[in-house]
């Protein structure tokens, strides 16, 4: 690490690369900007590596650790953590608790996970990011944010009402699982009966 970085290591949010399908580096560059702590999948491993990117932890299955105990020291001062398919999102997510990172970005999760990440927004700051989408949690219910005109995407529990108010006027619904919304140039304010998720295009196409 550099000298001039005086950022303690725990206030960047953490990197976890739970697939990397559709993602090309251009999409994570910006999130790796001040070298952030990054956790990775075994099957993501390999992409990751070619793009240089730094690792600190590698989520695999016991098989894997023996198979490759030489990237203990390629890639030193790499650890292994155990894990399993079902469980890396839960054990990775374990490690930042342990380890005092309040916050994370989830790369590669289906943003039909949000729903079962709701226990842990007490605990972390969590942003998906998912086939060119990123999703966070408003948990307050209330979201106030400016947008250029776009498309953005509401995920909540079934049915649960929201208020829309922007340029376009105001608009009361409820959410469907995953409800699109086109939004135009200006401030959009949402307000929910609960914690809800609002989704961006990021543009990681290349």
């Amino acid at each position: 690490m550099s000298s001039h970085h005086f950022v303690k290591e725990q206030q960047e949010p953490a990197v976890f690369i739970l697939n990397t399908e559709g993602l090309n580096f251009d999409g994570i560059s910006p999130l790796l900007e001040w070298v952030p702590t990054v956790l990775v999948w075994q099957e993501c491993l390999d992409t990751v590596l070619s793009w240089g990117i730094k690792i600190d932890v590698i989520l695999a299955t016991e098989t894997f650790q023996k198979e490759n105990l030489q990237l203990l020291e390629e890639q030193y001062p790499v650890k292994f953590l155990t894990a399993s398919p079902e469980n890396t999102l839960d054990e990775g997510l374990q490690y930042l608790l342990a380890t005092k990172h309040p916050a994370a970005h989830l790369v590669g999760v289906s943003h039909l996970r949000c729903m079962d990440l709701e226990g842990k927004l007490d605990l972390f700051d969590l942003t998906i990011m998912d086939a060119g989408w990123k999703y966070y949690p408003v948990k307050s219910g209330k979201f106030k944010k400016w947008f250029a005109e776009s498309t953005i995407q509401l995920l909540g529990r079934e049915g649960m009402p929201v208020e829309i108010s922007n340029e376009s006027g105001k608009l009361m619904l409820p959410l469907i699982y995953l409800t699109q919304l086109e939004v135009p140039e200006g401030i959009t304010e949402i307000e929910g009966k609960g914690i809800f998720w609002v989704g961006e295009e990021v543009n990681s196409e290349g």
